[in-house]
């Protein structure tokens, strides 16, 4: 009887009482799992509170991600990709003279020139130096320093295209010019791969074909810096006797302002602390012009065995006055450069040489003509 009442049991009715069981098991799960949440709530807030929530973000950053660029030689030796940026001069000097202490590099290096150009506007004598430079882009850097106010325009094709650096007005006979002058060696101490510092202007042509400069530059044993005991009121006339004991009278030297260093005498420059506030409160105009004794004295005082003590840039001062010659186009003929290229004579590595100079000023903008004529006959451009 019993079976057959089993039998005739609803299928439905079956199914809903073994279903019982499952919500009862259901409502534990959800239980279990809310007393989790709040918990981990309660937690949370108690950490905020007590901790702060600048130390819940100090966690979160230390959080890295899954892949890493590892850190390699190339990192640490690669130029900047912009020479744009926004240091000042001490942050910029300062991590401008890092330098290593082992001398032998352990990558390939190819040692190049910085030639570096202190204008106040535009480079007039640009369509000269891309010839000059054509063809030797591993061996070359580029960097000008202009006035802030100035506007560059160089096309994308042009060597010295995006070559500017961050600049500061620059006044003739100023501190302010070895400030512009000293930027323009930090931002080109920025490539490990610079070994060589040519201080140029606007009106500066070269002499003679980049092999040529490449090659007289990186076999000489000195750098190229005039730096001479003048006597007479335009040389030891314009020291101070305040600026003693850094520097007396016999250390005070007098030289052209337009150098060629290598990159250990950049450093010197960049780094000094100890000259620098001397002659900025003792060198000042009409009395004294801080470009041509600052670093000519500086360098005679601490390293005079490495200077060449001459300059590469060829001046004319024979018309006399406070500024040299400035040369125009009725001046380009090759007699002119006859006299600069053959007519001189110099020590070169303690040997006579009769090329002593491998660039020249003053060219106004007017010559550029004439010097595109003759550059390849007379200039071997």
């Amino acid at each position: 009887m019993q079976s057959r009442m089993e039998e005739g049991k609803d299928p439905a009715a079956l199914r809903t009482t073994l279903s019982r069981p499952f919500p009862l098991r259901l409502l534990k799960f959800f239980l279990v799992f809310l007393v989790i949440g709040l918990g981990a709530s309660f937690l949370s807030m108690y950490m905020i509170r007590h901790f702060g929530i600048h130390n819940v973000a100090l966690i979160q950053s230390t959080i890295k991600p899954c892949f890493e660029q590892p850190v390699t030689i190339e990192s640490w030796i690669r130029p900047p990709s912009s020479l744009l940026h926004t240091m000042n001069d001490t942050e910029l000097f300062w991590r401008a003279t890092f330098a290593p202490r082992i001398k032998s590099y352990p990558f390939k290096r190819t040692p190049k020139i910085a030639f570096m150009f202190l204008t106040k506007g535009p480079l007039p004598m640009a369509p000269l130096w891309e010839k000059f430079f054509k063809g030797n882009e591993r061996l070359y850097s580029i960097y000008v320093h202009s006035l802030p106010s100035y506007s560059v325009d160089f096309p994308s094709s042009s060597v010295f295209y995006r070559r500017q650096i961050p600049s500061q007005v620059a006044e003739w006979g100023m501190m302010s010019m070895c400030d512009a002058e000293r930027r323009l060696l930090a931002n080109a101490l920025l490539d490990i791969t610079n070994e060589w510092f040519i201080l140029l202007s606007e009106s500066c042509i070269p002499l003679q074909n980049f092999s040529i400069v490449y090659r007289y530059i990186s076999r000489s044993r000195y750098s190229f810096m005039g730096a001479v005991d003048e006597p007479g009121p335009y040389g030891r006339g314009r020291y101070d006797e305040n600026m003693a004991p850094e520097i007396n009278m016999s250390d005070w030297r007098k030289g052209s302002q337009w150098f060629e260093v290598n990159r250990q005498l950049a450093v010197r420059i960049v780094a000094d602390i100890t000259y620098y506030p001397k002659l900025k409160e003792f060198c000042v105009p009409h009395k004294c012009y801080v470009d041509e004794h600052y670093f000519q004295t500086m360098l005679t005082i601490n390293t005079p065995h490495l200077l060449a003590n001459r300059s590469l840039t060829f001046v004319d001062w024979s018309r006399g006055g406070a500024h040299p010659a400035t040369f125009g186009k009725d001046d380009i003929k090759e007699e002119f450069f006859k006299k600069i290229l053959q007519d001189q004579t110099c020590l070169y590595n303690n040997q006579p040489s009769s090329l002593c100079f491998l660039f020249a000023r003053k060219f106004a903008p007017n010559a550029l003509g004439p010097l595109l004529d003759i550059a390849t006959k007379t200039l071997g451009i």
